[in-house]
């Protein structure tokens, strides 16, 4: 069976390889006669799932080891509030506002800091630039600075993280990495914490991962929950309250997925990177080269995961989607807030998919010309 190409913003695109393993093993996970959402979280089985996904996981991002990684519940909305619960201590927070999900974030914030500073916003070109890091207002002794390091739903992305050091803070660097964790390399020696839901590049919704240093632990402010406590979540490996079992066993699949790629002779997270820059320089020539689509972000700003594009002549929007339904590429419509078009390309969708995608484009504006 040839399945369409979903180009879904999240929930999205999962491996082949590991929807196809995971429903071999749903009534029997490797002879224990349980599939792994009846098992305990705290039996040997699953604690043996968990142990290698985490392992597998600081290995794909080379994460320190004065990181912690937690799997939480809640999604990078919730994180917007468990963030500032945990690291707030109640005082200044610094902002940078790129898009739909960074003013989410900062207006969260306001319920538990005492001032969120934003110190930079692309508002004024409609989201379609990212502020040069030099031209920032940062704060003096902000308990952190925030940033989307992508933005889902206007298409840009941060290709290197600020040096807060250089810019004359202290504070600790916040990535909200959702919907572009292990399509690229992190320098930690720059980030803090970083937290993402799972449902665009690791695996199914409902799994949550933040990795945080360590001596960003502890802080939490009286009125946090303790299943949100991060230093409570650390010391219980994930195990305070039940985890999402499922979530974490998918997102495992799909670790042992990445590290199996290979492209150029890298692997892992390096090969993926090299794939999604082929991936979205493929569809950004397209659009550009094309008369009937056009991309509104500014080229030194274009995420390589989420590519928004619109129709010049947005009364042909109904028939490019019936078209594109046609020829098996799914979800294509872009975000209500903003309308148009968009193709998430994240690590799951192969270069098959992106010139089919390119193909249907071409041959639509041909028709339509």
């Amino acid at each position: 069976m040839t399945r369409p190409y979903n180009f879904s913003a999240g929930p999205a695109a999962i491996p082949s390889e590991v929807l196809e393993q995971a429903a071999a093993e749903m009534l029997d996970w490797h002879g224990s006669g349980m599939g792994v959402m009846e098992m305990s979280h705290r039996g040997k089985e699953f604690l043996s799932i968990y142990e290698k996904a985490e392992a597998d996981l600081r290995e794909l991002l080379a994460v320190p080891s004065h990181f912690k990684i937690l799997f939480m519940q809640g999604g990078g909305l919730a994180e917007n509030a468990i963030v500032p619960l945990n690291l707030s201590r109640a005082g200044v927070v610094d902002f940078v506002v790129t898009g739909s999900w960074s003013q989410k974030s900062q207006k969260e914030a306001r319920k538990y800091a005492s001032e969120v500073n934003i110190v930079a916003t692309g508002e004024d070109t409609g989201f379609t630039t990212v502020p040069d890091p030099a031209s920032w207002t940062v704060s003096r002794g902000a308990s952190y600075l925030h940033l989307c390091s992508n933005e889902t739903i206007h298409g840009t992305e941060f290709h290197q993280l600020p040096d807060l050091k250089a810019l004359g803070s202290d504070a600790p660097l916040v990535i909200d990495f959702s919907s572009h964790v292990a399509s690229r390399p992190v320098d930690w020696s720059r980030v803090g914490l970083a937290f993402g839901g799972a449902q665009k590049n690791l695996g199914p919704a409902g799994l949550t991962l933040v990795i945080v240093r360590e001596d960003l632990l502890g802080h939490a402010l009286p009125a946090c929950p303790s299943a949100f406590d991060y230093k409570i979540v650390a010391d219980n490996q994930s195990m305070y309250n039940t985890p999402p079992t499922w979530g974490i066993y998918i997102a495992g699949l799909t670790f042992q997925w990445l590290k199996r790629q290979t492209e150029g002779g890298l692997t892992g997270v390096a090969a993926m990177e090299q794939r999604n820059i082929a991936k979205a320089t493929l569809l950004y020539n397209a659009i550009d080269q094309s008369q009937l689509y056009v991309n509104k972000v500014a080229a030194n700003c274009r995420s390589r995961m989420n590519i928004p594009f619109f129709l010049r002549d947005e009364s042909r929007n109904e028939a490019f989607l019936a078209g594109a339904k046609e020829r098996g590429l799914l979800q294509l419509k872009g975000h209500k807030s903003v309308g148009g078009m968009r193709a998430s390309i994240y690590n799951a969708m192969p270069l098959a998919g992106v010139q089919a995608l390119v193909d249907y484009m071409r041959e639509f504006e041909q028709k339509h010309a």
